[in-house]
């Protein structure tokens, strides 16, 4: 039987969005050279791809791009569901037993990232910890190197700061109620959709830090209705992690942690799309005992005369500020 565009354009549909080959075709329909339908091949992908149905790939070895079919997406006159924001707690104060201040203006919806970039040993497992305990009860899945170790194991330190949080219910008397993950890569396709997922933290191959976008990319696909809380290392002072650029792209929340002194870590928060009031760039500073309780958390502004360096470039300390570089709001 000769093969037509129908039969062509149905085995498509099965594989849009990824690549084909006239060979491949003529493989899937056990087409052998010489035939009428061997050469047809040829002149069906070419009326394809005047249709949109796949593309050339350009590179003159007869592959072709199978195009995703896209439909209009109708907003109006249909029934749709106006879902309220996400109900995330932020961590607290130990001592004064309050959320972080900042929280109440920041909105996060279902699907959100929220990035929290930070300098080695400033808090970032800290601020990530907290955010699962005062979420416990929503059951939160924890993945990545920090968690565990590459046999598939709690990692001594990790188990360590269940120890010290100790304020927090870690079960529910026989069973935990977080899901630890020995998650250490490829983190998009093991995602549990609709929970939040903390992963601390994405190891991105040295000399491919753009891939940190596609990563983010895959992760929010796969999350549905729950929301990623992730963690990544950046350099002192930068306002981005590593990835630069690329690693805002699909970020809704930045907090970035960086070294305010020997026993302080200053916070900033970076882009935020949904707000009830602007706090984008706004700082604050706080301390860490037994490297999970915030203490000490409070609103600061950076120093006019140092801009927050807390000393001059020519060297001595900031007289104004006495070389903290910032001042209690």
């Amino acid at each position: 039987m000769e093969i037509s565009t129908a039969n062509v354009r149905e085995f498509l549909k099965k594989i849009q969005g990824r690549e084909i080959t006239l060979t491949a075709i003529r493989k899937e329909f056990n087409i052998l050279p010489g035939t009428k339908s061997f050469d047809s091949i040829r002149n069906i992908m070419f009326q394809l791809a005047e249709q949109r149905i796949v593309r050339p790939t350009g590179r003159n070895d007869g592959s072709y791009k199978v195009v995703t079919e896209v439909r209009q997406v109708q907003v109006f006159g249909v029934q749709r569901e106006r879902r309220p924001p996400f109900n995330l707690k932020f961590p607290k104060d130990f001592e004064k037993g309050m959320e972080m201040d900042f929280a109440e203006h920041i909105v996060i919806r279902e699907g959100d990232l929220i990035l929290i970039g930070g300098v080695s040993n400033f808090g970032k497992t800290t601020l990530a910890m907290n955010i699962c305990g005062e979420n416990i009860d929503c059951n939160p899945i924890l993945m990545g190197n920090e968690y565990t170790t590459p046999n598939g194991e709690p990692t001594p330190r990790f188990l360590n700061r269940l120890d010290n949080m100790d304020w927090v219910e870690w079960t529910n008397g026989e069973k935990d109620k977080f899901v630890l993950l020995p998650v250490r890569e490829d983190y998009a396709e093991h995602i549990v959709r609709d929970k939040i997922n903390i992963i601390d933290w994405v190891n991105v191959p040295a000399g491919e830090s753009y891939l940190i976008s596609p990563i983010m990319d895959g992760m929010k696909r796969e999350i549905g209705s729950g929301i990623i809380i992730m963690v990544e290392q950046k350099s002192q002072g930068s306002d981005m992690v590593r990835g630069g650029q690329f690693s805002k792209d699909f970020v809704d929340c930045e907090l970035l942690l960086d070294k305010m002194n020997n026993n302080d870590t200053l916070l900033t928060i970076g882009k935020v799309k949904e707000y009830t009031k602007p706090v984008m760039g706004r700082t604050y500073a706080f301390s860490i005992s037994k490297g999970v309780k915030i203490l000490n958390f409070r609103e600061v502004r950076k120093c006019k005369k140092c801009y927050g360096r807390g000393h001059f470039s020519t060297g001595g300390e900031c007289s104004e500020c006495k070389g903290w570089g910032y001042f209690n709001s």
